[in-house]
């Protein structure tokens, strides 16, 4: 959420900013809900220091010579109306505050100055790649047709159990895919200093209004069903981060560099806006898993954890040796809580593209502003807002897409990364009928 403070000393600043998203602020009415508040604050506060005066009436009169039953009955009078415009002036002020809060809510946040403008993924910028894409000596085949040969890989089945966009896996091809996950966590906790933490995968309303996916993207997530008003989680950075809601940090309990958390979770999502796109496959699922990383830092050091936090997602790749390129996305494109983001995206020979696997966001404050999630700053001893950080470190499913093209071999096989081979008993090469 953005600071209300900021919005009000420069609405049109505001507006102009969230342009270049191509979101429009309506200044107007925001000023109209905000003028309204305050008054309906105005006329609560002036009805208080009525009822307040009417009250000390009572002695008044009884000075002048009235009775007490009587000086009671005239003042009670006047306070029975003061109280019924007082609970008039309350619910205006409670429905002009929830109007406010609405607005705010469904407001994105301000990009960075550095984000490209553009409207669409097309508008990215590039700003690195790695390594360089196979040549092939035969025709490339899709993971798809690859993990089917291999008898290895079954959307028909996953498909009876229970729908489309779900996958079935078996034999060494499902060990290969818990081997990424090992590998990516036991890389980011022992050498890139996150700690491992294990989450439910169902949440509250409030920890989705605290990271931005309510009350804006509810389509996009599943409810469960009753009274308690239950989600799946889309990802783990919902649960991660709320680790930090409604809580003060001690500057000591940051460390040196912050918060940071690994966690490997499913993730669940309805894709309500992409039919029809990616519907081969395991590129785009209604249930994934991630390893996700998250860092609750100082306002001075996000800058600098967002350049971090990437490069820690590059180094699985880089020691996958995966094909990739970094893109700094546009203000177009840039997710509706993030300030900036950078996509990593891995070369998949069999569509010759690159391809998201890993997305990389410094949401500043807003989401702590959300939360109330701050840190305790010993230069001033008081309560600050934390800045909040997120990012796929990396996708598991897609990961594992792109090991399978990019070491598929000519007789159908698909060779093993030499760094999970430990994690596979030693296995280098997954074969037709082998697992």
């Amino acid at each position: 959420m953005l600071d209300i403070k900021a919005v009000r000393q420069d609405p049109q600043g505001v507006a102009q900013a969230l342009a270049k998203r191509g979101f429009v602020f309506d200044v107007a009415e925001f000023q109209a809900l905000d003028a309204s508040r305050r008054q309906a604050d105005i006329d609560s506060q002036g009805l208080l220091a009525e009822r307040k005066a009417a009250s000390k009436q009572i002695g008044v009169l009884v000075g002048q010579g009235m009775s007490v039953d009587d000086a009671k009955a005239q003042v009670n009078e006047t306070l029975e109306k003061i109280a019924a415009q007082l609970d008039c002036a309350t619910d205006a002020a409670k429905a002009a505050q929830a109007a406010l809060d609405e607005l705010l809510l469904s407001t994105p946040n301000i990009p960075a100055d550095e984000v490209p403008e553009g409207s669409s993924e097309e508008d990215n910028v590039e700003v690195a790649r790695w390594g360089e894409p196979a040549a092939y000596s035969f025709a490339v085949k899709d993971h798809v047709a690859l993990g089917e040969a291999l008898g290895e890989m079954d959307f028909e089945t996953a498909g009876k159990i229970t729908g489309s966009r779900f996958n079935v896996m078996y034999g060494d091809l499902a060990r290969l895919h818990r081997a990424l996950i090992q590998f990516m966590l036991n890389l980011h906790t022992s050498e890139h200093g996150y700690r491992e933490i294990y989450v439910p995968y169902i949440v509250n309303r409030d920890s989705l209004r605290g990271t931005g996916q309510l009350p804006k993207f509810e389509a996009d997530l599943f409810k469960l069903e009753g009274e308690q008003g239950y989600y799946l989680i889309p990802t783990a950075e919902v649960p991660v981060t709320n680790v930090g809601r409604e809580r003060i940090f001690e500057d000591s309990e940051l460390g040196a560099d912050g918060v940071r958390f690994a966690c490997h979770t499913p993730c669940f999502r309805s894709e309500a806006g992409s039919y029809g796109r990616d519907t081969r496959g395991i590129i785009r699922q209604h249930q994934f898993e991630k390893v996700e990383l998250v860092q609750l830092v100082r306002p001075s050091q996000s800058d600098a954890a967002l350049e971090q936090l990437t490069g820690h997602a590059e180094v699985v790749l880089q020691r996958l040796e995966l094909p990739y390129r970094k893109v700094i996305l546009c203000g177009g494109d840039i997710g509706f809580g993030a300030r900036k983001t950078y996509d990593l995206e891995v070369w998949l020979p069999a569509q010759d593209t690159y391809r998201e696997i890993s997305s990389c966001s410094n949401f500043g404050d807003y989401q702590a502003r959300r939360m109330q999630a701050r840190w305790r700053n010993p230069d001033t001893g008081k309560p600050e807002l934390l800045h909040t950080l997120n990012g796929s470190g990396l996708a598991v499913g897609r990961t594992l897409v792109a090991i399978m093209e990019n070491y598929q071999q000519a007789d159908g096989s698909v060779a093993i990364p030499e760094v999970l081979q430990p994690y596979m008993g030693g296995l280098d090469t997954l074969a037709p009928g082998a697992g």
